[in-house]
């Protein structure tokens, strides 16, 4: 680690991640770990002040990036029993989603104030504030992967929305009621339940989440949401070729929007090693459309392999600083562009 890095990274006023599965595995998150990688002591040591916690409720045996049925064998069933949580849970995915809501609300509880629960701007600017003065208080935000967690019904959406959840992936690993994932095997766009959920989620100012989802759905997003979208964890196919990347038509329609797009960690996503695939695929979306639409969005907790934790933030500092990128560009892509959207569309 260069010096010059490091001091870059000291420099940090705001350093944000959209995307993380740590609730999945039934961790403490208030007590440092030594597998995962994130928990709120981990955050504080990496100056990070916002983390996307992201619920999984489902996840189809044989998970694979082409093909997937919604079929299969759900291999979080086992893992929730395990956790030793309530029995309600066991086999409702919308339970399964708001015990893992209610778990993270919890640890923010015995946190004593130290970390901001964010649901809305007006949090988000007690976040800002407080981390002004005391670098030790973290935010956390809610998200879902996939809107199978809905269970067919367009009342449980409010049900999220009231345990805080603030962005949502219409589909994840396999088809579901709303659509085609980009991993399933229908390919298809927005069913009429899914167009009803995202114009839903448009009032109730949910950020839709177009990481795992098949490209007819990106399409028909774009075409009728009226407000900007995310896209928490993702690659660009002119990096890696992969039916999971954005295509840069994607890309720029992405940025017509007003969206953010969160750049993965893993191999999957941005190819090996990882790190000089990080830097590829910002350096492409910058060169595309712009600095101003890049985001850090990790993946971490979930089942890939990532090249560090969250306290090896400071590697991707020095990787784009070799590749010229300027200290003003690596602090929008490090947070400042995710502050800058969360002020200006959370409500």
């Amino acid at each position: 680690m260069s010096t010059e890095a490091q001091e870059i990274y000291d420099r940090l006023d705001f350093i944000s991640d959209l995307h993380c599965d740590a609730l999945l595995w039934g961790r403490d998150l208030t007590q440092k770990g030594s597998i995962g990688h994130v928990d709120f002591p981990r955050m504080r040591e990496a100056n990070v002040g916002l983390e996307m916690f992201t619920i999984v409720s489902k996840s189809p045996s044989g998970q694979n990036m082409k093909s997937n049925s919604a079929d299969t064998f759900d291999n979080i069933t086992p893992l929730t029993i395990a956790k030793g949580v309530a029995p309600n849970q066991w086999f409702s995915l919308l339970n399964r989603t708001l015990g893992q809501a209610e778990s993270l609300h919890q640890f923010i509880k015995e946190e004593n104030g130290k970390v901001i629960f964010v649901h809305d701007k007006k949090s988000f600017e007690e976040l800002i504030s407080a981390r002004n003065t005391d670098k030790t208080v973290v935010g956390a935000m809610l998200g879902i992967e996939g809107a199978h967690a809905l269970e067919g019904s367009l009342e449980n959406l409010g049900k999220v929305y009231e345990a805080g959840i603030r962005m949502i992936g219409p589909t994840h690993f396999f088809d579901n009621e709303l659509g085609g994932s980009a991993h399933g095997e229908n390919g298809a766009g927005l069913t009429d339940f899914g167009k009803s959920v995202i114009k839903r989620m448009n009032e109730l100012n949910i950020f839709v989440d177009l990481a795992h989802c098949s490209p007819a759905i990106v399409e028909d997003v774009l075409e009728i949401t009226t407000k900007p979208v995310m896209v928490s964890h993702i690659g660009v196919q002119s990096v890696l070729n992969s039916q999971r990347n954005l295509s840069d038509d994607q890309i720029r329609k992405i940025a017509a929007n007003g969206g953010i797009i969160g750049v993965a960690f893993f191999d999957m996503a941005i190819g090996v090693p990882e790190i000089d695939g990080i830097v590829a695929t910002m350096k492409h979306i910058r060169d595309l459309v712009g600095v101003e639409y890049i985001a850090l969005g990790s993946d971490y907790d979930g089942a890939v392999e990532v090249p560090f934790d969250i306290t090896g933030l400071p590697l991707i500092v020095e990787a784009l600083l070799k590749e010229g990128f300027t200290e003003e560009e690596i602090r929008a892509i490090m947070g400042e562009n995710v502050k800058r959207f969360f002020l200006k569309n959370l409500i």
